[in-house]
């Protein structure tokens, strides 16, 4: 059982968990996953490590309501337990001296970014950040992006809050520069993601993206998690979550993102408790 320390909403549907996991927390890295189980009969779903304090002992999760699962997590408080917090989970990310390196995040997918940019930075690299939001209501970790950052861009679909338009056209706007940049990474929705990749594929700039794919078992053994990689199949789970976003099956991988659409849907409106029955 793994005590919930402190828990908070971010924003619509968007929640902060500090969890009380010292063996994870100590060998974390950015880039890695948890795996976590709300209850015994509950179904395994990965969240992304968003942050760790190996002095305190403590992992963050930054997590949005969309299934069954991720609406009961919202509904726990502080001092509940989880019944499963398994992890350091996935390849961490590959961090060294780039140069200059653009992060870019994308809603949910601001919080993987934060640990990223701050192991970029630590590293020496020039780090800018492009951070999007649908609007301002949505924003989060301002702060602790900028203070990880060289440079921060944060843009809103409808200009509620910093530059209006999408991260993609922020990335154009650096890259029509003429700035140099020696690698892109870039974390949120797979539209987004391959929106990214279209645009960097074109320069021939290297492009990492971290993939959400659908997962069950976390061992490489049910192949739920497997996505098409250079026309390879690879399982997120051992194989990444980090991948050559210029090799993704990307059209492949919003299909399979798309099978129980349906029920999770149902969950939000039906809405759900903390107990898995």
């Amino acid at each position: 059982m793994f005590k919930i320390i402190d828990t908070y909403e971010l924003g619509p549907k968007m929640h902060y968990m500090l969890m009380d996991a010292p063996l994870i927390a100590g060998k974390a890295q950015a880039g890695q996953f948890v795996i976590i189980r709300v209850s015994e009969k509950g179904e395994r779903v990965p969240l992304t490590i968003a942050d760790y304090d190996r002095v305190k002992g403590t992992v963050t999760l930054v997590f949005q309501e969309a299934g069954k699962t991720t609406c009961a997590l919202g509904a726990m408080k502080k001092g509940d337990f989880l019944h499963d917090l398994l992890g350091p989970q996935g390849n961490p990310t590959e961090v060294e001296k780039f140069g200059h390196a653009v992060v870019i995040g994308g809603g949910i997918g601001v919080a993987p970014v934060y640990p990223l940019a701050r192991a970029l930075k630590d590293a020496g690299n020039k780090v800018t950040s492009i951070i999007g939001y649908r609007s301002k209501d949505y924003i989060f970790w301002e702060d602790k992006m900028r203070a990880a950052s060289s440079q921060l861009i944060i843009a809103t679909n409808d200009g509620s809050y910093g530059k209006k338009g999408f991260v993609t056209e922020m990335l154009k706007n650096i890259m029509d520069s003429g700035e140099v940049v020696d690698i892109v990474f870039a974390i949120g929705p797979p539209v987004m993601m391959k929106a990214v990749c279209d645009m960097t594929r074109e320069k021939k700039l290297k492009t990492i993206v971290s993939l959400n794919s659908l997962m069950v078992c976390g061992m490489g053994m049910c192949g739920a998690c497997r996505v098409s990689v250079g026309e390879k199949t690879k399982f997120t789970c051992m194989d990444g979550p980090d991948f050559d976003g210029h090799q993704v099956d990307f059209p492949l991988l919003m299909k399979r993102l798309e099978t129980y659409k349906a029920e999770e849907c149902s969950c939000q409106k039906n809405g759900s408790g903390p107990g898995l029955k």
